[in-house]
Parts: C-alpha cells; structure tokens; sequence
C-alpha cells in the first residue's frame, strides 16, 4: 500500500512539473490595448508584410504590423477618387467620392455616438502615399453572404436582430450606398461589425429608406442626441469637408425625429439595450 501511494505521488509531482513546464514554455498572450495604444501602434509599427485583401474593389492591402512587442494585421485604403459624374452601369451619381478619409471619418464618428463595432482607423503615409490604416477585425467568423449561404442568424435572433438595426441606422447616418455583404463581418460571438466606408458620407439631407427604420439602441440614440456641429467637427478633423459634416448632422436631426416619434406612438419597447 506505502509503494502505490509512493508511486501515485510521484505520479501526481510529475504531472505539476509538466504542467508547469508547459505554461513556461507557451508564448505569453499579446497584452490587452488601450484605445491611445491601438493608434499609436496604428500609426507608427512597422509594416514587416503585405498582401492583396481579398473581396473589394478599393485596391485595399492586408499588412502585418509590429513594433517588436505586439504584431497584428491592418488594412491600407490608399484610394481618393472624386468624379463630378460617376456612371455605373444605368446609373450616375454626381459629386461621387470614394476615398479612405471615409473610414477614418467612420471610425471617429462610431467613437463620438459610442457605436463601438466600427474598427479603428486612422490615417498614415504607406510607400509614399496617404492611407487609412485600419485595424484588422480579430477572430472573424464569416462574412454576411458566409451568414446567408449558411441560412443562420446564430444563438440568439433577438440580439442578431438588434444588431442589424443598428447597422441600418448607423448607414442612414452616414450615407452608405455600398453596403454589402463584403463589407459585414461576424465574430466568433457573433458580433457585427461594419467595415469598408469609403464610399459613404454623401452629401443628401435626407433619410434613404426611413421605414426600415424600427427600432434604436437606447445608448446609440442618446450618442445621436448629444452630439453637436462642434463635438463632430473637433472628432472627424479633416476627414469630412464642413459639407460632408452639415450633411451628417441633418440626417442626424431626421434620425432622432424619426425614433422620438416612433417612441410617442408606440412608446418604450422602440428602444432597446444589448
């Protein structure tokens, strides 16, 4: 009996030294960023690789960024066409813009209104040239048309829902005529995240398709409401012209009337929170 319970201690001391050795050796998880640390790193790692992105049509680059403690890909939109006329197929669109301020601009609107799922951006000369440098969205799932081939809205349709109303209020704001399913990503928890706003922030004061417009995130709508010609000019900087940034704040006015009113008609249920 002394000999098993020898040989089981043994057994027991062995395993601990293993385990032990094992956490020594495993390579130490990349530290958790600050917002201020993601930009600076954004703005100053060194691109050590570069690749074609996949899916779209902006010439967009996927790099891998380090500055020799943490190493994580980007997005590089060089892209900044203006036409005074842009014809696609039957149709034309006048004062047409596609450009990489967009997903700077994106991003730092997102972080006034306190919309938290659209990545950070910021802007960078890459081989000589201005971009948006955009941070890659970690632990991707699939891509909206992966979500539709696969006839699934995940775990929880209330919050899928949700999340796409956000989205739909969130491209009335900006404008959005390129959304697509390129363009929408899934996490792994099934969190939606926008991506790829180069061709938004057009310059109509008017809301797109208002009807679809059901239901707000209650802290989105407070971000709307507070947010003033001010706040927004201090955050975009010169990511937005003052016509691209008027043309923001009317669509704004018409998205909170739209919910206000919804919300005296049909009261609180309007709202919901995550």
């Amino acid at each position: 009996m002394g000999s098993l319970r020898r040989s089981l201690v043994i057994a027991i001391v062995l395993l601990v030294r293993a385990g032990l050795s094992a956490q020594e050796a495993a390579p130490a998880a990349p530290p958790a960023l600050t917002a201020e640390e993601m930009e600076a790193f954004l703005l100053k790692a060194s691109v050590t690789h570069s690749r074609n992105a996949g899916k779209g049509v902006t010439g967009s680059t996927r790099v891998t960024l380090s500055d020799g403690r943490i190493t994580h890909d980007a997005q590089v939109q060089a892209v900044d066409i203006y036409k005074s006329v842009f014809q696609a197929g039957k149709a034309s669109e006048v004062n047409f813009k596609d450009t990489y301020r967009f997903n700077i601009a994106g991003y730092r609107l997102a972080h006034l209104i306190g919309l938290n799922t659209v990545p950070m951006s910021v802007e960078r000369d890459i081989n000589g040239m201005k971009a948006a440098v955009t941070w890659w969205v970690d632990d991707v799932m699939m891509d909206e048309d992966g979500r539709v081939k696969k006839k699934t809205v995940g775990p929880d349709p209330q919050r899928f829902a949700k999340q796409i109303q956000v989205m739909k209020i969130w491209d009335e704001l900006i404008q959005n005529k390129d959304r697509n399913s390129g363009n929408l990503l899934w996490t792994k928890d099934w969190t939606l995240w926008l991506i790829d706003h180069t061709r938004a922030f057009r310059l109509e004061k008017k809301l797109q398709s208002p009807n679809d417009l059901t239901r707000c995130e209650q802290g989105l709508l407070e971000g709307l409401r507070r947010m003033t010609a001010e706040s927004l000019a201090k955050a975009v900087g010169n990511s937005l012209t003052e016509s691209e940034q008027e043309a923001v704040l009317a669509r704004r006015d018409l998205l909170v009337k739209h919910f206000d009113d919804r919300v005296a008609k049909l009261g609180e249920a309007v709202l919901f929170t995550y």
